[in-house]
Parts: C-alpha cells; sequence; structure tokens
C-alpha cells in the first residue's frame, strides 16, 4: 500500500538476530565455515511454521551460530537497517542479546562494536536513526543478568536502554526485580516483553516491580480491562507484533487483534515486526496486515505511526518533527 510505504514511522520491538535472513545466513556460514542443520536457504524457510515460542526460539538461536566476528555483526545490522530506510522507518530501537554470542566466547567488542559501526554509518547514509536496546534472557538467572549489566559498562553511552527478553511463561519479570533497579541506576531505558504467551500479571510486575517505561508485546493485557486503563492513564507504550503474534498462536486470527481496542482506550499501541523473516514481514507488512483484516484508514495507520515515535526513546525535538513528518504525510490522502 503506498501510504504505508511512505509513512514515516518507528519501529520499537524488532531483533537485530532475528532479522537475519535464510540467504544471509547461508552466506556467513560458509565465510564462518559452519555447517547448517539444513540443506539450503529453501530448506530453512520450509521450518518456518510454529506452534508457539518453545518451538521457534530453538531454531532462532540455532541461526544464531553463524554470526562470529565483528563484520558479520555489522553486516547483519547493516542489512536491517537498510531496509528499513526502505520501508519509511525513520527511527529504530533495535533489540539485541549478547548472551548468546558470549557463551560461545565471542568478545563483547566484536558484537557491540559491529552493531554500532553499522548504526553511525546508516544514520549518516540514510539519516535513519538506530539505537540500541541489549536484553537479558530471562531463561537464565538473575546473576548472569547482573553480570551481564557489568560487562556492558564499558559501552554505557553508546547503549540506549535494557530490556528482558526470551521464553516468558515460567520466567516473571518479578525474577529479574533487582537486575532493573541496577540499569535504572545506571541511566538505562526500561522496557521487558510481557504478555505475550505470558498472563496480565507479568504486565503488571513488570510495571510494579521493575519500574519499565514500555512494555513489548503486552498483547494479554486486552483480558484485564483495568489494566489496560491503567495503561492508558500513565502513558505506558505497548510494543505490539501482529505478524509474530499470528505465526507463534497467540491470536487465531489478525481480524480479532486487539490493536483498534487498545486505540479507543487510549493505550500508546505501536505496530512491528520482531523476527521478520520468520514471522512472514517486516514493519510495512504488520501495518499492511492491520489495514487488510481491520480495515484501517489512513488516520488510523497516521495515528499508529505517531504512537510509533510518542512511545520511542527518543529526545522531544526528534519526536516533533516526525510527528510534522507524519501530518504532512496523512494531509497528502486528505
Amino acid at each position: 500500500m503506498p501510504f504505508i510505504d511512505a509513512l514515516p514511522k518507528a519501529e520499537l520491538h524488532v531483533h537485530l538476530e532475528g532479522t537475519l535472513e535464510p540467504d544471509e545466513m547461508f552466506r556467513l556460514a560458509a565465510r564462518n565455515g559452519i555447517t547448517l542443520p539444513w540443506a539450503s536457504p529453501d530448506a530453512l524457510r520450509a521450518h518456518y511454521s510454529f506452534t508457539g515460542l518453545e518451538h521457534f526460539l530453538p531454531l532462532y538461536f540455532e541461526g544464531c551460530a553463524v554470526l562470529r566476528s565483528r563484520e558479520d555483526f555489522y553486516d547483519l545490522t547493516a542489512a536491517y537497517l537498510r531496509r528499513a530506510a526502505s520501508e519509511s522507518v525513520r527511527r529504530a530501537e533495535m533489540f539485541f542479546g549478547p548472551q548468546t554470542f558470549l557463551d560461545r566466547h565471542i568478545p563483547i567488542v566484536d558484537q557491540l562494536g559491529g552493531i554500532l559501526d553499522a548504526i553511525a554509518d546508516a544514520r549518516s547514509d540514510t539519516g535513519t536513526v538506530g539505537a540500541l536496546i541489549v536484553t537479558a534472557q530471562r531463561h537464565r538467572t538473575e546473576a548472569a543478568a547482573l553480570e551481564l549489566l557489568d560487562t556492558l559498562r564499558p559501552f554505557r553511552d553508546s547503549i540506549l536502554g535494557v530490556g528482558l527478553g526470551s521464553a516468558e511463561r515460567g520466567n516473571p519479570p518479578s525474577k529479574f526485580a533487582r537486575f532493573f533497579a541496577a540499569a535504572r541506576a545506571e541511566g538505562y531505558r526500561l522496557t521487558c516483553h510481557a504478555g505475550e504467551e505470558g498472563p496480565p500479571s507479568y504486565i503488571r510486575e513488570a510495571l510494579d516491580l521493575c519500574g519499565v517505561e514500555r512494555i513489548d508485546h503486552g498483547y494479554t493485557a486486552v483480558r484485564d480491562p483495568g489494566l489496560v486503563a491503567r495503561l492508558a492513564d500513565d502513558g505506558i507504550p505497548l510494543t505490539m507484533c501482529p505478524l509474530s503474534n499470528l505465526r507463534l498462536r497467540v491470536t487465531a486470527d489478525l481480524s480479532t487483534y486487539p490493536v483498534t481496542d487498545f486505540m479507543r482506550a487510549g493505550v500508546l499501541v505501536t505496530v512491528n515486526s520482531d523476527d521478520p523473516p520468520y514471522f512472514g514481514g517486516y514493519v510495512n507488512d504488520n501495518y499492511t496486515a492491520l489495514q487488510q483484516h481491520l480495515g484501517l484508514g489512513s488516520g488510523e495507520l497516521a495515528a499508529l505511526a505517531r504512537n510509533s515515535f510518542l512511545g520511542s526513546f527518543a529526545d522531544r525535538s526528534e519526536v516533533d518533527r516526525a510527528l510534522a513528518a507524519v501530518t504532512a504525510h496523512e494531509a497528502t490522502v486528505a
């Protein structure tokens, strides 16, 4: 849809490791002398049919094995940011989980160095502002998360925020309350995956016990009207991922996806891609899916784009410029 293609937007929920396209995965595997368990990119794509997060994550981590060098992390980030720029993404706040690679003895300087170099080059080349949010993995211990925080300290000035990802069920945010308190003390912006496969109580824990500023996913909040009202009253953004939720069977049908319910309730809901090659689309594909299944008009699509900037961790001057750009684009169809 041309209106969506040119609509200025921010992406607030995308995992860098999850942007690895099958062809690129095989290219990096060849470069690093790694044999993948699939015969070809098409054979890998044939496995992109998931019953849930527990089915997706092992394949996701298997793909991460091809990322070994600073150059690999640079190429990964640069490819995503080029795609983001082509989809009129003006700002991308990207998740990255170093623990996977620290387990493989890849130095943090190689991981973050490649990512940060690509962010700098993309801003110069395309104008897209990239920012990094480092996530701890919740299937690990809080002690491991605190150790990660120590590892990040030399890069503090280059990292926007800290989050929590990986398998949600059985790993409530409360398990990481001290981790978030320590990150807050160091000045990081705070966000947390909650309410994807976990119950609404996990969202409340993330807010009340961890003090996060933004909820990643937040889908199950729809089951708790009181929580929805709180999210609206407190201006807590949700970074929702429609195609991801569909592919992981969080929702059975996008025609009942609660984005419009949240919007009517005054929640600052945003649209994002999560792990786009695995789930069938980048951010514009997610906007298009909602437009098709929910019948969203240009005004509602523009409202979601405004929310993406209002829900970002950008400074106010950047947000104001972006909001003006959305308004100007919306006027082209008035």
